[in-house]
């Protein structure tokens, strides 16, 4: 017996140093206690104050897009198979709810080219559908059940990159959600805690940062109009080029360039971007390829030294540089006006660039102080009602309230234990949930020490009822709460944010409920029989 209490009690001792560890570290001084604090638990934007964005993602951007892609590709496919036509284009989608009705419109297919043109159609683009206006002219659309699933993968695609983003800025309780359908609103709500300011964070999402590096072709600029540079190339610009136009990073014009058709390198190819100073000091930005690009790059920049490379970003010529000598796996980007700026551009290139613009359809700053005012009521509500709960126990089981108010305590403090350990955030309905799990552990003492006065006035002895009670009173326990475990777990899968935070944060103080309820107050129970001579219970 007493071998046996001295294991219980070292399990829980080591528990108990085990969670104070996680809550407050190894702090040398009180202001390393405090800092330990507030690095470990995390707060909510209801807590700690901070910013809430509403975006909504344009979709008809990634159809336009898609589109784009298909017409380069058709084109390619139809001089392949040696097919002519009149025109090809592609219509306008001005707002969100027309992102569907997207269609390519292809004429002057000759008749005797049909049955080939449509077998080209079906073949090599089978997410559209081909429907012919008259004897030459034809109608892509794409699928509907495509159509819900490019707007599923746009938004995924979009909220991925942007937890990328305000992730590389250490912004580690931040979180990225859908709001509403896919197929509707197109929204994600974004919240910031901490954050007061949110111009900066604005900017980075709104940036696609979409990096491409083009051959400047032969003549190629830059031109002061567009109108200049179709009338060096006698009105008409050259087979598999484009005219592309010139900015300085603060977005003021500077011409137009003409541009190979296909970029050289896209963004996706970059391994990884960095801020760094050039040789005067100067902040640039810093990109290394991966090994598949590097190859290509270092072929093309071998066989055109003493030509032009375009660096392009979002769709606008920031630099073309002539290329020196061969380049291998990397490559810098100058003109940053800041180490921020410079930053700023190697984060988003780092992180990828959005498949749509988004817009910001709402804003709220939610100040520390408010956070602060709930932080210190919910405080007061929960010792509040602890120590009613308390007092209740007390009086009414007499010396075993003591054994259920320890339980009760080890139980709060194994719950923020595990909040710092997960990196969980801690939010107003988080609290709400800790201070249910105070009632839920009560519960369970009640069940217990009810259970053991049962088989007290049956006659048992002290420890027979023990026993007997702690085992009835167990798997009713467990039936209480793996209902709510599954209730919460509904919680988590189609609730938000503060909701999952609320079944998070119960489901942690059930599971230390059953530790402390049945494995800690029993251990107390003996340890407290195993003084006296004559078994009593006070309850």
């Amino acid at each position: 017996m007493k071998r046996n209490l001295q294991i219980k009690f070292a399990v829980i001792a080591a528990t108990i140093l085990i969670c104070l560890y996680g809550i407050f570290g190894l702090p040398t001084s009180m202001s390393q206690l405090r800092e330990n604090l507030k690095n470990n638990i995390h707060l909510g934007l209801d807590l700690k104050g901070g910013s809430h964005l509403v975006l909504q993602v344009q979709l008809q951007d990634a159809f336009m897009a898609a589109a784009d892609m298909a017409m380069d590709n058709l084109k390619e496919q139809l001089k392949k198979a040696n097919i002519i036509y009149q025109s090809m284009d592609r219509n306008e989608l001005p707002t969100l709810e027309s992102a569907d009705s997207i269609q390519i419109n292809i004429k002057g297919i000759p008749v005797d080219k049909t049955g080939a043109f449509r077998s080209l159609v079906a073949d090599q683009f089978q997410i559209w559908v081909l429907t012919p206006v008259n004897s030459t002219d034809y109608r892509m659309t794409i699928k509907p059940s495509e159509a819900i699933k490019m707007k599923e993968d746009t938004l995924t695609q979009t909220m991925h990159t942007i937890e990328r983003k305000i992730n590389a800025l250490g912004l580690a309780e931040s979180s990225v959600q859908q709001r509403g359908r896919a197929d509707a609103q197109a929204e994600l709500l974004v919240q910031l805690p901490g954050v007061d300011d949110p111009a900066r964070i604005k900017a980075l999402l709104q940036e696609q940062a979409m990096l491409e590096l083009y051959a400047v072709q032969p003549n190629g600029g830059p031109f002061s109009t567009q109108a200049d540079a179709l009338a060096q190339h006698g009105g008409v610009l050259p087979l598999n080029t484009k005219l592309m136009q010139a900015s300085t990073r603060n977005g003021q014009a500077e011409g137009w360039y003409l541009l190979a058709r296909s970029p050289v390198i896209r963004g996706t190819d970059l391994r990884s971007a960095r801020a760094s100073q050039g040789e005067l000091g100067r902040w640039e930005t810093d990109f290394v390829l991966t090994q598949d690009a590097a190859k290509r790059f270092e072929a093309f920049t071998g066989a055109n030294i003493n030509n032009r490379l375009a660096i392009v970003l979002d769709g606008q010529v920031i630099s073309a540089p002539t290329i020196q000598g061969r380049i291998s796996d990397n490559g810098r980007i100058t003109g940053a006006s800041s180490q921020q700026d410079a930053s700023d551009l190697a984060l988003n290139l780092t992180a990828g660039s959005l498949p749509a613009r988004v817009q910001f359809e709402e804003e709220r700053t939610v100040g520390p102080s408010l956070g602060a005012d709930s932080i210190r009521e919910g405080f007061i509500a929960g010792l509040v009602g602890l120590i009613a709960v308390v007092v209740a126990m007390l009086l009414y089981y007499h010396a075993a309230g003591i054994n259920a108010t320890l339980a009760l305590i080890l139980n709060a403090v194994i719950l923020i234990a595990a909040l710092a350990y997960f990196g969980a955030t801690l939010t107003l309905p988080g609290i709400a949930g800790s201070i249910l799990t105070i009632g839920m552990a009560v519960d369970s003492n009640v069940l217990i020490f009810e259970r053991v006065r049962e088989e007290l006035r049956i006659g048992k002895g002290v420890v027979a009822a023990l026993d007997a009670g702690f085992s009835k009173a167990f798997i009713t326990i467990v039936d209480t709460h793996v209902t709510t475990v599954v209730s919460c777990a509904f919680l988590f899968l189609f609730g938000t944010g503060p909701v999952k935070g609320f079944a998070v944060t119960l489901v942690i103080g059930l599971v230390a409920n059953l530790f402390t309820a049945v494995f800690v107050s029993r251990a107390i129970f003996d340890w407290e029989l195993s003084r006296k001579r004559v078994a009593t219970l006070s309850i």
